[in-house]
């Protein structure tokens, strides 16, 4: 069992909504210990250019606002920690979090794990995967430079990532199983009059193609059933995304692996548990929302908190 340390907030996750959650109860003056998996930012870190962002008018990059986020929290005397937290459990009137290097205790618990990105689920994909199957045209787009890739999906994040590598790549098939595309208009509209993207509608991959790295998709027609192959140097999937809720089941069984249903105040069904961002039920998944939702969280802890030492 690892070191035992007390707090008055834990977050869980690193993302916009987290770290807007900390930047509340640090200046709340709570104890309050933020912890990331992996790296801070979460989807946001992986996104070149956020233009829908508040505040900045030539837009923003993702690392550069969630080291803007990060800094701000810390200021308030906020800890982070890189640390997965495996289990999360109830001890009396404290929340009790089993990470890997460390257990945390503390009243209050605010879940921002976000999202990890949904796969296809066809023949080759995951064997495929880091040769030529990705989930963030951001990150692996500089691979394709002057190459043909196939793009997969039809809301925002599809669109706007199919965008994004056409700056590199020479072709683009985004293959969409339906006639309309889910994203905003605006995204539909560039996509429309960009003349690297080509469109595949109501059609479906049914597998990718290759030994040792992408060499094409197998895609079906979803009215004819006909199947066809499409040549292409890789594949990039944007087909949504599964909140990191598993570890809950002890806590949530109805709700694990799913997305958290809240009240108004983002608190759970379980008193000082509060969720915010893409792992709460109807989420917008934005960032602006999310930073809504975490200084909401943020404050509604602190009152939640005070409310109960006061014996309210």
């Amino acid at each position: 069992m690892g070191e035992r340390r007390e707090y008055d907030v834990i977050i869980i996750g690193g993302g916009p909504a987290a770290l807007a959650a900390a930047v509340y109860a640090g200046r709340a003056q709570l104890r309050t210990v933020v912890l990331e998996r992996a790296g801070f930012g979460g989807q946001v870190a992986l996104t070149h250019a956020i233009d829908n962002y508040p505040g900045f008018p030539k837009g923003v990059s993702g690392p550069e606002l969630t080291e803007l986020m990060k800094a701000q929290a810390e200021r308030f005397g906020v800890e982070t920690a890189i640390d997965e937290v495996m289990r999360l459990e109830l001890d009396g009137d404290r929340k009790v979090a089993h990470g890997r290097d460390a257990v945390y205790r503390a009243e209050a618990v605010i879940l921002a794990m976000g999202a990890d990105p949904r796969k296809l689920g066809v023949p080759g994909e995951e064997e495929l995967r880091g040769r030529g199957v990705s989930y963030c045209g951001t990150c692996d787009a500089p691979f394709f430079r002057n190459k043909r890739v196939v793009a997969v999906g039809g809301g925002d994040t599809a669109l706007k990532e199919a965008l994004f590598i056409t700056r590199f790549a020479r072709e683009v098939a985004l293959v969409h199983r339906r006639t309309e595309f889910r994203a905003e208009r605006i995204y539909q509209d560039e996509v429309r009059r960009e003349p690297k993207i080509r469109l595949e509608l109501e059609a479906v991959v049914t597998r990718v193609l290759g030994e040792t790295k992408v060499e094409g998709v197998e895609v079906r027609h979803v009215r004819t059933g006909a199947t066809r192959r499409l040549d292409t140097d890789g594949v990039f999937v944007f087909v949504g995304t599964e909140p990191n809720t598993k570890f809950l089941e002890n806590l949530f069984p109805a709700a694990a692996g799913r997305h958290l249903p809240t009240d108004k105040d983002m608190m759970t069904t379980i008193p000082g548990i509060f969720a915010v961002g893409d792992v709460r039920e109807d989420s917008y998944r934005q960032v602006a929302t999310a930073v809504g939702e975490g200084a909401t969280a943020g404050i509604a802890a602190e009152h939640w908190i005070a409310k109960r030492r006061a014996g309210g």
